[in-house]
């Protein structure tokens, strides 16, 4: 199976590629480096350095590689940005999603694999209530609207062109290689600071010191595997929630992540963001029925903060 892997130097994109080559996939990476890096790229994947706004740059991409199969994981994938500047989110997310959509249609290919929101596209959730994938959309952030327009268009190209495709809805993803400055994820945030000693920032879900929001986190190396099997067209469903479907505050996840690493660092309450949905967390019942259990998070945290104290070194 050919894969193009778009976002492939960055966060999640680059674990696809990984489980996908150590599978015995033809891989190649589609990125324009704003945010990921040359060396998450893994050996074995050629990287193609173009941005999804360009069309044309795009399209020789598609020509060049032609894949069966396009895993699209590139995005503008910050709430707050989207609220600040929503015309930038909608030429990432939905031109940028569109001209590969173009691209598939012209170049023939059979599968699209669709990263999309559970974090924030079905709004903010009654305290007890999980979103379970039956759940009708509620964005709140320009975000989520994108991310929805995406999975609309492609219903649309199924319809009209016969395009087969998944949409994957992640809870809040977290994990190696995130990057703290250039994509969303408080647990890399938060792992950076605490193991370089300096305090961490708890924004309030409705005031500063109420706790935070309640998040669902979910274990890339989880994400990475419902991509490849989406991929290979192996799930029981065109659209899955991935996540754990387990309420941590931002509050309980700096006390998990302190202790775990063993860090003991300052705590300083912080306004509410704008943007940012109150509740959010996703009912896992269609993912344990594919993949079983998901990663305990002080597994997960465990493993992320032993990839960041690895990185210190390097700063030094």
């Amino acid at each position: 199976m050919r894969i193009l892997v778009t976002g492939g130097a960055g966060f999640i994109g680059s674990h696809i590629a990984d489980l996908a080559l150590h599978a015995g996939h033809e891989v190649a990476v589609l990125d324009n480096l704003s945010s990921g890096s040359r060396a998450n790229v893994p050996g074995g994947a050629a990287l193609h350095v173009a941005d999804l706004r360009d069309r044309e740059a795009v399209r020789a991409v598609m020509a060049d590689f032609r894949p069966d199969v396009v895993n699209h994981q590139a995005a503008q994938a910050s709430v707050s940005v989207s609220v600040r500047e929503p015309l930038l989110d909608a030429e990432t997310n939905v031109l940028g999603t569109l001209h590969l959509l173009e691209a598939c249609r012209e170049f023939g290919v059979g599968r699209f694999v669709f990263a999309s929101t559970g974090g924030a596209i079905y709004g903010d959730l009654p305290e007890g209530e999980r979103a379970d994938e039956h759940r009708s959309p509620r964005p709140y952030s320009p975000y989520a609207t994108s991310k929805l327009a995406g999975e609309t268009y492609l219903a649309t190209y199924r319809a009209q062109y016969g395009l087969d495709y998944s949409v994957l809805r992640y809870a809040n993803v977290y994990g190696p290689r995130q990057n703290p400055h250039g994509e969303a994820g408080v647990v890399a945030i938060f792992c950076e600071r605490a193991l370089a000693g300096e305090a961490l920032r708890i924004h309030g879900m409705h005031a500063p010191g109420d706790g935070g929001c309640v998040r669902d986190y979910v274990y890339v190396g989880d994400v990475a595997r419902a991509n490849l099997r989406a991929s290979l067209g192996e799930l029981s469903a065109q659209l899955l929630n991935i996540g754990t479907g387990q309420p941590t505050t931002t509050a309980e996840l700096a006390a998990r992540l302190t202790r775990v690493s063993g860090h003991s660092v300052p705590i300083h309450d912080a306004p509410p963001r704008p943007g940012d949905v109150a509740r959010s967390l996703l009912d896992p019942a269609a993912y344990r029925a594919q993949f079983g259990d998901p990663t305990p998070l002080d597994e997960g945290l465990a493993q992320t903060v032993a990839w960041f104290a690895q990185r210190l070194p390097e700063k030094s």
